[in-house]
């Protein structure tokens, strides 16, 4: 039995390239944040509404929102908090799941619901007014519950729940 120098470091490359993925792969996912969910109540003429949402609170976490999500369930949104209350332009690039975007008010009043926005449109949604947060959830959430502008949002975000 011969040993063959070439095969054998051939052979040890393809090895240390399949360590070096799997090793990026873990450090790629281990630097993934785990979504930590908040509860977010909206008080309607109907009642008081339950959500269970995201917070996005840095730049990086606000760009990206819910880009590339498949599907987004009933009773879940992001939250994003745009301290200290400003006019916010939104738009829908690399979001796949039409939504109800309400624009929230510093004192946790709805200033304005954009309703069934276009998914992957690069359309400037705008506050139309100063608000502090924006609270995405699948469209037809606002339709649903009778979520109107006026209506109380109760979240710490808020001084608030």
């Amino acid at each position: 039995m011969s040993f063959d120098r070439k095969a054998a470091r051939s052979v040890a490359r393809g090895w240390l390239a399949a360590v070096l993925v799997v090793a990026g792969f873990a450090v790629a996912i281990g630097s993934v944040r785990a979504a930590s969910f908040q509860p977010l109540e909206i008080v309607t003429k109907n009642g008081v509404q339950v959500f269970s949402v995201e917070i996005a609170t840095t730049d990086e976490e606000k760009q990206t929102g819910l880009m590339y999500r498949k599907e987004l369930a009933d009773g879940k949104g992001m939250l994003f908090d745009f301290n200290p209350e400003q006019e916010i332009s939104m738009w829908m690039k690399n979001t796949y799941v039409s939504l109800d975007m309400i624009f929230i008010r510093a004192d946790g009043r709805i200033l304005r619901i954009a309703e069934n926005t276009e998914p992957l449109s690069t359309r400037i949604i705008s506050s139309r007014g100063p608000a502090r947060a924006v609270l995405e959830v699948v469209a037809g959430t606002a339709q649903k519950y009778g979520i109107r502008p006026g209506d109380r949002v109760g979240h710490p975000l808020f001084g608030s729940k």
